[in-house]
């Protein structure tokens, strides 16, 4: 049976390969309880979200890491964030009956958007145009792109489960352990053409140790520790405060008088917040005495 919701880290001894497999199991629960995606939707962006996953370990940071392709097809957005605490939240957008295959018909004419958001300072993007059949084309381009890395992915995802494998070929270091640059290739290709016969199925059903055992029996393989991964959103009360008092008093008065109440909804996990005009009131003046006077004279 599959993990649950966990990221193994392994490593093929005496090769510079590293590789992860990654299990969604409540975490793609939650996100299909929020809304309603249509099959081949929900198919791309499971994968979205293995692959998210994938990145999120194989990429240093501190902070949150997106993912977002947007396009001019009938699925014109979707948006999967992680963040360095192991937390994953996302959605995808639609308008049209979405094909099954091939990014060009799903996504039109699309960019892939990789950005890393650091708790400060200023944040990084990696943007390519989307090519390929799938989503995991698109993200071995980025690596050969912007990382110079050999990597490879193999996604995978059905209504109870997302699941995502990935190879990459380190950089060699100075005091590397390799006698000649044919046996880094050789054992590349080998890595290689042993996860290419693992099957979809085999994907989505097998745990982690039954994928290495079934790829690797013949390798001296190093498995890490697994890391927990849930679904979190990151929208609260407070956030959705902070933005209110933002707006000003005169401002959310008026909104209140238009509509009645202030609404928010968040599109990541389906959360509704209301503020009334009481609501409003008691957040200006407690703000006011903690802040002191918001105007000066």
């Amino acid at each position: 049976m599959p993990d649950n919701d966990l990221l193994h880290r392994f490593i093929i001894e005496n090769t510079r390969i590293r590789g992860e497999v990654v299990h969604l199991n409540a975490t793609w629960k939650a996100v299909l309880e929020r809304y309603d995606y249509p099959e081949n939707v929900q198919h791309i962006l499971g994968e979205a979200f293995a692959a998210c996953a994938l990145l999120s370990a194989t990429i240093k940071y501190e902070g949150s890491l997106i993912l977002q392709i947007r396009g001019s097809g009938p699925l014109h957005l979707l948006v999967v964030q992680s963040t360095s605490e192991g937390t994953l939240r996302g959605l995808a957008r639609w308008n049209d009956d979405v094909p099954k295959d091939d990014l060009k018909k799903i996504f039109g004419t699309a960019q892939m958007v990789i950005t890393i958001e650091p708790p400060s300072g200023e944040p990084y993007q990696g943007i390519i145009a989307l090519e390929g059949k799938q989503i995991q084309d698109a993200i071995e381009s980025y690596f050969k792109q912007s990382e110079q890395l050999n990597t490879r992915l193999w996604l995978a995802a059905n209504k109870d489960t997302c699941t995502g494998f990935l190879l990459q070929e380190l950089p060699e270091t100075k005091n590397g352990i390799f006698s000649t640059p044919d046996e880094d290739r050789n054992n590349w290709e080998h890595a290689q053409a042993l996860s290419n016969t693992l099957s979809r199925d085999e994907l989505l059903s097998l745990s982690t140790k039954e994928i290495l055992h079934r790829l690797f029996h013949e390798d001296d393989i190093r498995l890490f520790e697994p890391s927990p991964i849930s679904f979190r959103c990151n929208c609260s009360n407070d956030r959705i405060s902070k933005m209110i008092f933002s707006l000003g008093l005169n401002e959310a008065r008026s909104i209140i008088s238009e509509q009645g109440k202030i609404q928010v909804d968040c599109e990541f996990c389906n959360a509704q917040y209301n503020y009334d005009s009481i609501d409003v009131e008691n957040l200006f003046a407690s703000n006011t005495l903690t802040n002191g006077p918001t105007t000066h004279h």
